[in-house]
């Protein structure tokens, strides 16, 4: 079992880079990219509401389970 992080996907879909988002919600682009890359072991729930409102998506959008 495994979750797996759709960031890249849904900023390819906004059009909207790591450094720029980095800087709307307030993330360093080092922490943006491991939970970017799927790397990151844990996320506050104000870092995906932050994203979330950025990115106009649900949390479901960013993050999926998926049953190996």
């Amino acid at each position: 079992m495994s979750i797996i992080v759709n960031l890249d996907v849904m900023m390819a879909k906004r059009k909207i880079s790591l450094n720029e988002l980095s800087e709307k919600v307030d993330i360093t682009p080092a922490n943006l990219s491991i939970l970017k890359t799927g790397k990151a072991k844990a996320i506050r729930f104000s870092t995906l509401e932050a994203l979330c409102q950025e990115l106009d998506c649900q949390p479901g959008d960013i993050l999926e389970f998926k049953n190996d």
